[in-house]
């Protein structure tokens, strides 16, 4: 029984994938306009940061649906198929649980902020229209 759970859920998973990505393509909003220094400063900013996800997840989705709105550059690194992101994000954040942004501040500390909400909510604040 356990294994044809398995297979209906790899099954499931396989007919939604290509929907998802489909999804995104058609809905992912309009960057938000900057002046060209205004966006190299940003362009810079997001150099710190770094966002483990993967492809199909749909918080990761929600995530860089925000970054796209905010037209951020910020790099995407896929836990699904990178072994050694997955291995990076669970020993810099104690937990192999995507979306996680990772913060390098400017003391050189870092910080891991896991949750799709509070992801947005920083960036948001960080890099919102009124920043």
């Amino acid at each position: 029984m356990r294994i044809l759970i398995r297979y209906f859920f790899r099954g499931l998973r396989l007919v939604l994938t290509p929907v998802m990505i489909i999804s995104e393509k058609l809905s992912t909003p309009q960057a938000v306009e900057r002046s060209e220094a205004k966006q190299a400063e940003t362009d810079k900013a997001c150099e710190a940061l770094a966002l483990y996800q993967f492809r199909t997840c749909p918080f990761c989705i929600k995530v860089r649906k925000e970054i796209a709105r905010l037209g951020l550059t910020i790099e995407l690194r896929d836990t699904q198929r990178d072994p050694d992101h997955k291995q990076a994000l669970l020993e810099g954040g104690g937990r192999a649980k995507v979306p996680c942004l990772k913060i390098e501040n400017d003391d050189k500390s870092v910080e891991w902020l896991y949750e799709s909400d509070d992801i947005n909510a920083y960036l948001h604040r960080r890099f919102g229209t009124a920043a």
